[in-house]
Parts: C-alpha cells; structure tokens; sequence
C-alpha cells in the first residue's frame, strides 16, 4: 500500500489522543472496527450512577500493528499507543477502548516497534506513548530494546509517558 500521507498513527483505537480525530494528513490503523455502547465497568458520574458511554473504533486501514501494509520509509511521524494493561475482562471498557496485553505478549509489542521504525523515514520521528498502570515503563523499554531519547511523565497519577524515538540509521550511513 502507498500512501501520499505524511503521519501513521498504527494503533487508533477510538483516537482518544488526537485533537484533530480526522486529521488530513494522517492514516488512523486499528485491527478492530467496531462500536459499543452501555454502562461499563465501575466508571461513575457525578451523580453516583455509572456513565453511559459510547466508543467507535473506525479506522482507515484494519490491520495489525505487527504487520503494516506499508513500504518501508512511508512516514515522517509515527504514532505507537499499543495496548498497556495485562489481562483485562472481556467486557472491561479498558478493553473495548485499548485492547490488552494476554498471553505471552512482549513479542507483539518489540514486533510492533520494530514495524513503527520500519515505515519511519530516515530522521522521522516516532512518538511511543505508554501507561506503566500494569507493566513499568523500564520493562517496556526493555522489551523493544531501544532507549527512547526522551519523554515526558502526564496525568493525574503521572502513569502515562509519551516518549520520543528517531530513526537515524540511514542518516548516520550517508552523514
């Protein structure tokens, strides 16, 4: 597949990280299409009784995050938030949104790294976005084998880290 697009997000999800949920520049790639709807999990509204809430996964390649259908070389910008909790229930809301990480899992998550860089540009950038709620972040560091060159610890609880990785391999060759 060949794409004019300048920015891969390989894990879309219902795109809860995006500002822009359709940005124009952008390929959103999830192995699900689906919607839910109902009451999930023990998520509550200011009023004690549980949120109602409503997710679509709809994204413009269905395809796995280990196994992209693009050329080497494609993006300048990757975006890589792949599933982060082990072992979620069927029906955890978690799960519908993220998807979990079963079974024997660290080979899916360096399998999808090492497909992120491979459709990197020489000097892109792939931003990697972890939530160390399940596994720690230095685990999943270790797991893909390659240190970011920096991050950023956000949110409430300070569990999420969106970390920053270059691919210079080409560069440094011809430098």
């Amino acid at each position: 597949m060949i794409t004019d697009k300048l920015i891969l997000d390989a894990t879309c999800g219902d795109r809860t990280i995006w500002f822009q949920k359709n940005e124009p520049h952008t390929i959103y790639c999830d192995k699900r299409r689906e919607e839910w709807e109902g009451d999930f999990g023990k998520t509550l509204r200011a009023d004690g009784k549980q949120k109602h809430r409503h997710l679509v996964i709809d994204p413009d390649v269905q395809c796995d995050f280990t196994d992209l259908p693009f050329p080497d070389e494609s993006f300048f910008l990757v975006v890589f938030d792949p599933p982060h909790i082990e072992n979620l229930g069927a029906n955890a809301w978690m799960r519908k949104s993220y998807g979990s990480l079963d079974g024997d899992w660290k080979p899916m998550i360096r399998k999808g790294f090492e497909e992120c860089m491979r459709v990197l540009k020489p000097g892109a950038v792939l931003v990697f976005k972890w939530s160390d709620i399940s596994v720690s972040t230095r685990e999943i560091i270790k797991v893909v084998g390659q240190e970011p060159l920096f991050g950023h610890r956000s949110g409430k609880k300070m569990n999420t880290h969106w970390m920053c990785y270059m691919k210079f391999n080409d560069m440094e060759e011809n430098a």
